[in-house]
């Protein structure tokens, strides 16, 4: 196939060739997706105020994030499914992430096991995405397999206490996978669990898991700054500023529009990430100038991988990572460590 010139372009022929609920799956978000326009309508509000005659012939992309470097700030955010975008599934995604040399968050509705991803892809810098169980015992056992596989963290989605209202899903009646795919990491003995979700998940349940691992803990979800303040207090490694793409409380407000509130709070403490709505390489800039280490993407690499497998999620972070050396060089930065605020104005 010929190759599409933008992550939007990628979204096109993902959307041909998926079957419609799927695509509707990956796509949509919460309510009426208020928050899900939102996030990338926020990026497009904001304006990047360059600065010249500073140039350098090789700008500077790698971060390094509890331990992991990755070579470009830009990380696979945890998506569930992945092979109703392609047969090979999670597997491709994540070779396709070691070829980028950047961290692949393997989300706990994988369908692919967390052990068998990384069996395929040595050498991926893997991180494992955990909703907490109502059952500690069971969560213990997910905790121990991300270990077992060489996780390098545990992504804690806090988020999702209940499960967001999407309307795409219902329209379309989508909800259970074809036959032949699970959620692998959920397999107990001669069953696969689903996936709970708890409404009395609270701080207490980020104290245990504390107690069960030596990983870094990462909060995926965070908006407040006070829960980011209090996060700290509880010993977490780093946080996710996400609102669940859109697909959880609907006109929540969209991330870049929180983030300094958020990395405020933190005050370099711990690292800062963020998801939702990141579509260019300019995205990734105002972000890291608005007090994120790195973003994480997961819709650009769905499209890239139900538009062509692995070479697709390749080609989508390749394409990215030559955005963001693009917009450094107009921008007269050096390095993604150069970033600061007075470089992002709101502008429309």
């Amino acid at each position: 196939m010929r190759s599409p010139a933008d992550v939007r372009g990628f979204e096109a022929v993902a959307r041909e060739r998926l079957d419609p609920a799927h695509y509707d799956f990956f796509a949509g978000g919460a309510g009426d997706e208020i928050t899900l326009r939102a996030n990338e309508a926020a990026f497009g509000r904001l304006a990047l105020l360059p600065r010249v005659l500073r140039g350098t012939d090789k700008p500077e992309l790698d971060v390094t994030l509890l331990g992991c470097r990755a070579s470009l700030p830009v990380l696979v955010a945890p998506t569930a499914f992945h092979r109703l975008a392609d047969p090979e599934g999670e597997r491709a995604t994540a070779r396709a992430a070691a070829t980028a040399e950047t961290i692949m968050m393997v989300s706990m509705a994988s369908t692919v096991a967390v052990g068998d991803v990384a069996a395929a892809a040595p050498g991926a810098r893997l991180w494992f995405q955990l909703h907490v169980q109502p059952d500690m015992a069971f969560t213990e056992t997910l905790v121990r397999r991300a270990e077992a596989a060489g996780c390098g963290a545990l992504v804690v989605t806090v988020d999702a206490p209940v499960f967001g209202r999407r309307g795409r899903d219902e329209r379309n009646g989508f909800h259970d996978l074809p036959d032949g795919l699970c959620c692998e990491n959920m397999r107990d003995g001669d069953r696969v669990r689903p996936i709970e979700f708890s409404p009395a998940i609270s701080w207490e349940h980020i104290g245990r898991l504390t107690e069960l691992t030596s990983l870094p803990i990462v909060l995926k979800g965070i908006l407040h700054p006070r829960d980011a303040r209090t996060a700290l207090d509880h010993g977490v490694s780093a946080l996710i500023v996400s609102n669940h793409g859109g697909r959880q409380l609907d006109t929540a407000p969209a991330t870049v529009d929180v983030l300094p509130e958020v990395a405020a709070a933190v005050a370099g403490a711990v690292p800062v990430l963020l998801d939702g709505g990141v579509r260019r390489g300019t995205d990734v800039l105002k972000a890291l100038a608005l007090g994120a280490d790195a973003v994480a993407v997961g819709r650009p690499v769905l499209w890239g991988l139900g538009a062509d497998g692995e070479r697709g999620v390749v080609r989508v972070l390749d394409l990215l990572r030559a955005e963001i050396e693009d917009a450094l060089a107009l921008c007269g930065v050096a390095s993604v460590h150069d970033l600061e605020p007075g470089m992002v104005r709101r502008a429309w």
